[in-house]
């Protein structure tokens, strides 16, 4: 037998037996209203939200934020972007989008994260490349703590997942704080009800 066999063997000899996963408990919440909450976590981080009532609403705060002439790519069929995108879309070419759109799938009242699937995004890039993420978030669909976020089947089902709590963000030692050092940098959550609940 191979060093490098014998040694695997042992390794496997010596595990220990398995065991059932412990249930983790619900922690108990702070209370409060989630809007609110999730509100002032994500001003904390450096997003900020504001209200629509329409998709039409949300195409004019685009126009009045970032002027008419940016590169818009939305990952939703709510609010029509600039540029056309699909599955088939080459990640790279999203490097000079001025503007993503997407609709979370949820969002996290205790940190004020929304959170995103392979789904949502359409294209990974998206969330990354772009200057500005502009995130539609249903009122509704908040839930209170990260905790509840590991209940949700979505993670059962999504390929792709990932948490996203403001602008990119990055600080040197001197403890200047840089935003869209690795990523977006201004994150800007529309509240606006609809959207898929699947």
């Amino acid at each position: 037998m191979a060093t490098r066999d014998d040694f695997l063997a042992r390794v496997r000899a010596a595990q220990p037996a398995g065991r059932p996963r412990p249930d983790v408990p619900l922690f108990t919440s702070p209370g409060g209203d989630l809007r609110e909450r999730f509100t002032a976590a994500l001003a904390l981080m450096g997003g900020t939200c504001v209200e629509a009532a329409t998709a039409a609403d949300v195409r004019a705060l685009l126009a009045g934020r970032f002027g008419t002439d940016a590169v818009i790519c939305s990952a939703t069929p709510e609010v029509q972007g600039t540029r056309a995108m699909d599955a088939d879309t080459p990640p790279a070419s999203l490097q000079d989008v001025d503007v993503g759109v997407v609709r979370a799938r949820f969002g996290v009242a205790e940190t004020g994260s929304v959170w995103f699937s392979e789904k949502e995004y359409v294209v990974n890039a998206l969330g990354y490349l772009a200057q500005h993420l502009v995130v539609l978030l249903d009122p509704a669909r908040i839930v209170d703590g990260l905790q509840d976020v590991y209940r949700q089947p979505d993670f059962r089902d999504a390929r792709y997942a990932v948490l996203v709590t403001g602008p990119s963000a990055t600080a040197d030692i001197e403890g200047v704080l840089i935003r869209g050092a690795q990523g977006v940098r201004s994150l800007t959550v529309v509240w606006l009800g609809g959207g898929a609940s699947d």
